[in-house]
């Protein structure tokens, strides 16, 4: 665990050390069928993996990115973070990716493992199922990893989190939890998650308004509050850019008098949150069909 936490040659190496990856997995896979999501060993597993997540697709060996993509043409029509947590996850541009799909090996192996729905099942019952915060906050954080960037792997990993494994009722109860770390790497996957187009409408009418309700009334106290309520409106910019009917329901679940509150505030500490909040007031500026119900 320590050593997977040891930077980008430490990552590569230990991705490529035959048999590691297929036996962690493995593993957690057997506990996960026996309902032990307690299991520290499982945590520990967890943490590697998710440490050997971060930057995948920048780090992926050459044979890799250039054989496990299909391209979009051939597909028929009718196919529709160093440390074990979020504070290491990468930073995504907030844009929709035009890439791609990802093929899926029936029997992966080593590396292949890592983006392979298998796994992101496990994250998925891990989330719901176990009462660890290391481990809730490491498959958060897997996945968060997994969906940062642009290419075929985030978008095709955000298919499967959403619309394969129906994981977003798990990643929603997760923004109500007691810990704040955890808290915000749920909040960081949603971001993620949100810059899919394909995928807004199920998101807004599955958590906005659960990411509205866990906005502060006012300036938050820490670091990690403040991280997160930029990540929140980040993420409801990305809901109800283009959207009227999530602006809408971002405003049935009375966002607008917190937004505003936090866009106003002009502490050197608060600035990413009240910029966030100041793009999204901007953005539901935007509808102008719903400029009459804001007067209101």
């Amino acid at each position: 665990r320590n050593m997977s936490s040891a930077g980008p040659e430490g990552r590569k190496r230990m991705r490529e050390c035959d048999g590691l990856i297929d036996s962690l997995v493995y593993y957690i896979q057997g506990t996960t069928a026996d309902h032990k999501p307690n299991d520290k060993a499982t945590e520990n597993c967890v943490c590697i993996l998710h440490n050997l997540s971060y930057q995948l697709e920048l780090e992926l060996p050459e044979r890799y990115a250039q054989s496990i993509y299909m391209q979009r043409r051939n597909i028929s029509t009718s196919d529709k973070t160093p440390g074990c947590f979020g504070t290491r996850s990468r930073k995504v541009k907030e844009k929709q990716p035009d890439t791609p799909l990802l093929e899926e090996k029936s029997s992966p192996r080593g590396i292949e493992s890592l983006w392979h729905s298998t796994l992101i099942r496990i994250y998925i019952s891990l989330i719901a199922k176990s009462t660890r915060n290391y481990t809730q906050e490491a498959s958060l954080g897997a996945l968060q990893n997994l969906t940062a960037g642009t290419g075929p792997m985030p978008f095709a990993v955000a298919q499967t989190v959403i619309r394969k494994t129906n994981g977003l009722p798990s990643i929603r109860n997760m923004l109500h939890v007691g810990s704040p770390t955890v808290r915000k790497t749920a909040v960081s996957l949603l971001r993620n998650l949100s810059r899919n187009t394909s995928l807004q409408s199920d998101i807004a009418r599955e958590v906005l308004p659960d990411l509205v309700s866990i906005l502060p009334d006012s300036v938050p106290e820490s670091d990690i509050a403040y991280e997160t309520t930029a990540s929140i409106c980040y993420t409801l910019y990305n809901l109800t850019q283009s959207s009227s009917h999530n602006a809408r329901l971002l405003l049935n679940a009375d966002g607008l008098p917190k937004i505003i509150t936090i866009s106003m505030n002009d502490s050197n500490m608060f600035s990413k949150a009240s910029r966030a909040a100041s793009l999204l007031l901007y953005s539901l500026w935007s509808h102008t069909d719903l400029h009459s119900a804001y007067r209101k």
